[in-house]
C-alpha cells in the first residue's frame, strides 16, 4: 500500500524526506579521499583487515593499535615457562631461591633458557608495541614495559656469564625472577582489560552485508537476468521486486512503492517513491515493483560513502592518548634520565657498581602496579556496567566523560520509540469511532507500511472486527482505494482534500499535524469525509528525565535527526531541547560533531542506525541503543542494552566513579616509582640510605595489592544517576 508523498510533506512525523533522496551533487559532497579501498570485484568480500579490531588481538596504547596476539594463550604458556624461573632463580637482591639446589652453571643456564623463551614469547606483544610507539615518537606503557623486561633479560645474561665464567668477588645480581614476574603481571593486566572490553566487531563488513549478493538486471532486449552485485555498472537498468533489498543507488524510471530506509537512514517511516526519485542501496522495497537506473555502485555508492566516514572517524579516534599512557610516558623518560645519571654518578665506584645501579633503576621503574592499576578498574567497572544495562567497549570513553559538554541524541529510536501508534480517531457526524477504525483496517489489511501496521494494531487492541477490503489499489500521489461490502472507499491525505476543496475539520487536522502526527482521511464513493486518524511516533519513557538531568549537570542536549523540521521541532519542544538540527544526512551529523569538537567541546553521540555510525565513531563517546542496527553497535564505545535513554545517566555516573578509581590507582602505581627511582639511584647514599632491591621488590608487591583492593572497592551501589 502507498501513502502519497504529498501527505508526508504536509504531516509531521515522517514528513519531507527529500533530504534522503541524494542526487549526484550530494554524492560529490562526500569525502572520496579516505584510505579505505573498496574491492571492485566483490563488495561483499571487501578487505578491511587493516580496520579490523578483534577484541582478542588488538589493544590501544599510546595512540597505537597493538597486535597483542591471543593473550589468554600467551599468559598460560608464559606461566608454564615462568615456573622454573620463579622456583630456581634468586629473588631480587637475595642470594636465595624458592628451591635452592646450589649454584651450578647448568642450573643457571637452564634459567637463562627459560628467560629467553619468556622474553621472546611472552614479551612479544610489548616488544611490538614499543616498536610502534617509538616509531610514532610517542613512548608510553609498551615502551616502559619493554625497557624493564629488556634490561632484566640482557643483564641476567650478563650476570650468568660473569658469575659462571669470570667468578667476580661480588656476585653480579640476577634479574630473572623480576623478568618472569613482570611479564606475567603485564600479560595478566592486559588480558583482564581485553576480556572486560567487548570486541569492537567490524561495522564496515556489516554495512557491506546490507547489500544483496545478486540483482535483477534488465537487458537491452527487456529480458530480466540475475547478475552478481559486484558486476553492476552505472547506467544499467534494474528491477527491484517487493521485499527485496536495493542493490545499488539509482533513480526510479518506472513504478511506485514505499521503501524502508531505516537500516540506512535510521528513520522508521517508509519513504514514498515515484518515478524520478532517488533510491539508496541497502534500503528495502516494501511493496510494488520498481525499475531503476543505476547511478552509483562500489565506491560511488551512498553506503560506501558512509563506510568511508566510519573508517576515517575510527582512525582519528584511535589516536587518543589515555591517562595511563601519559603517566607511562613520563615514567619512561624519568627512568631513562635517572638511570643514566645514576650510572655516571656511580661510575667512579667502578663500572660494575654503576651498571648495577642503573639497571636497578630501570627494573624498579617497571610498572608492575601501574600495569594492572587500570585493567583491574576497567574489569570491575565493566562488570558493574553490565549489571546496569551498559556494555563498555572502549575505556577511552570513560576518560572522555570527564570533560563532556554536549550530548547529541538521534531522534527516532533514541528519544522516540521509532514505532507509530494511533493517537486519535475522529469520526464525522453520524458514524462511530469503531466504524472508522474498521474501514481503515479493512483497507490497510494487506499493507506492511508502518502507518498501516499501527492502524491494524489499534483495531486488534480495541477488538474491532473487519473483513479485508477487495480490489485494493494504490493511487499514485493520492493514497489508496478499495471495496468494503461492495461499496467504494478511499484513504487519502490532507493535501488531496485541500486540492479537491472537500469539506472537513481543517483546524483539528492542522492542530494534530502540528503535534507531529501523520493524518489520514477516510472518504466514501461520494467523496465525503467519514473520519480521520492521527498517527505519530511516541517519546520514550525516561527521555524527558534524561534531558532534565543532563541540563542539571551543565551538559547541553542536542537533537540530531534526518526527519523533517516540523516533526523535529515538536519533539524538541516536548522534551525541552533548545538546540536541534533536522533533515540531516550521515555526513551532516558527523560535520556538526566535528564543528563542536573544533571549538574544544567534548561530545557524546547517542544513536541506533547506520546513518548514526559515522557520528558514533567520530564523537568523543559513542553510545549505541541496544535495539539499534549491528553497524551502529559496532561503531560505538558504549552500548545501552536496555534501549533506555536514562541509562546514559547511569553511564555518566559509572564513568565518574571509574575515573576517580583510575586516578587513585595511577597515583598508587606511579607513586611507588616516584619514591623508588631516586632511592634506587642512590640519592640518599651520602647519609647511608640506598634502596635495597629486595626492599624494592616488597614495596612493589605491596603497591600491586593496594591497587587491586582499591579497584574492588568500586561497587554497583555507588552508581547514582542523578544530578
Amino acid at each position: 500500500m502507498k501513502h502519497n508523498k504529498e501527505s508526508t510533506q504536509q504531516q509531521g512525523n515522517h514528513g519531507n524526506h527529500d533530504h534522503m533522496q541524494m542526487g549526484d551533487h550530494d554524492m560529490n559532497k562526500m569525502d572520496h579521499h579516505s584510505h579505505m579501498k573498496m574491492d571492485d570485484h566483490d563488495m561483499g568480500k571487501m578487505n578491511h583487515d587493516h580496520m579490523k579490531m578483534d577484541g582478542h588481538d588488538m589493544m590501544m596504547h599510546g595512540g597505537q593499535m597493538m597486535h597483542m596476539g591471543n593473550l589468554k594463550q600467551k599468559f598460560w604458556v608464559s606461566v608454564v615457562l615462568a615456573l622454573p624461573v620463579l622456583l630456581l632463580a634468586p629473588i631480587m637482591g637475595l642470594d636465595r631461591a624458592v628451591f635452592n639446589f646450589g649454584d651450578s652453571w647448568v642450573k643457571n643456564l637452564l634459567i637463562i633458557g627459560f628467560d629467553a623463551a619468556l622474553y621472546f614469547y611472552g614479551g612479544a606483544p610489548f616488544l611490538k608495541g614499543a616498536k610502534a610507539e617509538i616509531h610514532s615518537k610517542e613512548p608510553a606503557m609498551m615502551t616502559l614495559i619493554t625497557l624493564g623486561i629488556s634490561v632484566a633479560f640482557f643483564y641476567s645474561i650478563y650476570a650468568f656469564i660473569a658469575n659462571s665464567f669470570f667468578h667476580p668477588t661480588t656476585m653480579v645480581m640476577d634479574f630473572s625472577f623480576e623478568l618472569a614476574t613482570l611479564i606475567l603481571i603485564m600479560l595478566l593486566g592486559h588480558w583482564i582489560e581485553m576480556n572486560a572490553m567487548m570486541g569492537a566487531g567490524n561495522a564496515l563488513q556489516k554495512m557491506a552485508a546490507l547489500l544483496p549478493k545478486t540483482a535483477h538486471v534488465i537487458t537491452a532486449d527487456d529480458q530480466v537476468v540475475e547478475m552478481a552485485v559486484a558486476q553492476l555498472k552505472e547506467g544499467q537498468m534494474l528491477q527491484i521486486r517487493a521485499g527485496e533489498s536495493v542493490p545499488a543507488d539509482g533513480v526510479i524510471t518506472a513504478g511506485t512503492s514505499a521503501l524502508n530506509e531505516s537500516l540506512v537512514t535510521g528513520e522508521a517511516a517508509a519513504v514514498k517513491k515515484k518515478v524520478g526519485d532517488q533510491v539508496i542501496g541497502g534500503s528495502i522495497n516494501n511493496n510494488g515493483t520498481l525499475t531503476i537506473k543505476i547511478t552509483g555502485t562500489g565506491e560511488s555508492g551512498y553506503l560506501s560513502q558512509v563506510m568511508k566516514l566510519v573508517a576515517q572517524a575510527q582512525q582519528a579516534k584511535s589516536k587518543a592518548e589515555t591517562t595511563a599512557d601519559k603517566v607511562a610516558k613520563y615514567l619512561f623518560y624519568a627512568a631513562l634520565i635517572v638511570g643514566i645519571l645514576a650510572f655516571f654518578i656511580w661510575l667512579p665506584q667502578g663500572l660494575a657498581t654503576a651498571l648495577a645501579r642503573m639497571v636497578t633503576v630501570f627494573v624498579i621503574a617497571c610498572p608492575h602496579a601501574l600495569g594492572v592499576a587500570i585493567p583491574l578498574v576497567v574489569a570491575r567497572s565493566t562488570s558493574i556496567g553490565a549489571q546496569n544495562g551498559l556494555l563498555l567497549r572502549n575505556r577511552q570513553a570513560v576518560a572522555a566523560s570527564r570533560q563532556l559538554s554536549h550530548v547529541f541524541l538521534d531522534k527516532t529510536g533514541t528519544l522516540t520509540a521509532g514505532k507509530f501508534t494511533v493517537n486519535a480517531i475522529l469520526p464525522a457526524q453520524g458514524i462511530t469511532e469503531q466504524e472508522v477504525l474498521a474501514k481503515f483496517a479493512a483497507l490497510e489489511s494487506t499493507s506492511s507500511h508502518p502507518l498501516a501496521q499501527a492502524i491494524l494494531t489499534a483495531a486488534k487492541g480495541k477488538n474491532v472486527n473487519f473483513v479485508p477490503a477487495q480490489a485494493v489499489k494504490t493511487l499514485p500521489g493520492i493514497g489508496l482505494s478499495g471495496k468494503i461490502a461492495d461499496k467504494n472507499y478511499m484513504i487519502t491525505s490532507l493535501a488531496y482534500l485541500k486540492k479537491q476543496q472537500l469539506v472537513f475539520d481543517e483546524k483539528t487536522a492542522l492542530d494534530l499535524a502540528a503535534h507531529g502526527n501523520s493524518i489520514s482521511f477516510l472518504l466514501d464513493a461520494q467523496q465525503r469525509v467519514l473520519g480521520m486518524i492521527a498517527e505519530g511516533d511516541q517519546i520514550k519513557t525516561g527521555a524527558s528525565q534524561l534531558i532534565k538531568q543532563l541540563q542539571a549537570q551543565q551538559i547541553t542536549p542536542v537533537m540530531l535527526t534526518g526527519d523533517n523540521q516540523q516533526a523535529a521541532q515538536q519533539i524538541a519542544q516536548q522534551l525541552g531541547i533548545k538546540d536541534f538540527h533536522a533533515g540531516l544526512l550521515p555526513t551532516d551529523k558527523q560535520k556538526i560533531i566535528r564543528q563542536y569538537q573544533a571549538k574544544n567541546q567534548h561530545v557524546m553521540m547517542v544513536g541506533d542506525g547506520v546513518n548514526d555510525a559515522p557520528s558514533l565513531a567520530a564523537a568523543d563517546i559513542g553510545a549505541a541503543i541496544g535495539a539499534g542496527t549491528d553497524v551502529a553497535l559496532d561503531s560505538a564505545d558504549v552500548i545501552l542494552v536496555r534501549s533506555d535513554p536514562r541509562d546514559i545517566l547511569n553511564f555518566l555516573s559509572l564513568a565518574k566513579l571509574t575515573n576517580r578509581k583510575m586516578i587513585q590507582n595511577l597515583w598508587w602505581g606511579a607513586g611507588y616509582n616516584i619514591v623508588a627511582l631516586p632511592l634506587a639511584a642512590g640519592i640518599l647514599a651520602p647519609i647511608g640510605i640506598v634502596l635495597d632491591p629486595a626492599v624494592g621488590a616488597v614495596v612493589m608487591a605491596l603497591s600491586t595489592v593496594v591497587v587491586a583492593l582499591n579497584a574492588m572497592s568500586l561497587t554497583p551501589a555507588k552508581i547514582k544517576p542523578t544530578a
